[in-house]
């Protein structure tokens, strides 16, 4: 008897497989600064912490990040607005949401992208108020 595979809805909120959302951006480079957010946010549910390093820009990456605290659950995405600035710059704005400590969050981030010889990179955020 063949097992069908299993299937993993992708933590971005997509609504497709992770395999065939945010998983291939490991291995190629995001088409745009939005699917990078989105793989990126994927990345910090599944504490990926060298794949957050990686696509961290490097005027603005730090040393080391540390992994998720053990109570803290990822529960959502919801990307605002994409806007490509010009060939190498974008933002992206979303908000992301989880729950720590028995505590729901809601981080609000306008987030600045650089693109470097075809690769975009997460190069800073604000935080509205």
């Amino acid at each position: 008897v063949k097992k069908s595979p299993i299937h993993t809805a992708c933590p971005c909120g997509s609504g497709a497989d992770y395999t065939v959302c945010c998983e291939r951006w490991q291995q190629t480079p995001a088409p745009d600064a939005a699917h990078l957010m989105r793989s990126r946010y994927s990345a910090y549910t599944r504490n990926d912490i060298d794949y957050l390093l990686r696509t961290w820009h490097p005027d603005t990456r730090p040393a080391t990040l540390e992994t998720n605290p053990p109570d803290l659950k990822w529960l959502g995405l919801e990307v605002r607005r994409h806007q490509q600035q010009d060939d190498n710059r974008a933002i992206v704005e979303f908000i992301a949401r989880y729950r720590q400590a028995g505590r729901a969050v809601r981080m609000h981030e306008i987030s600045r992208f650089e693109k470097i010889d075809g690769q975009w990179y997460y190069l800073d955020g604000e935080f509205p108020a």
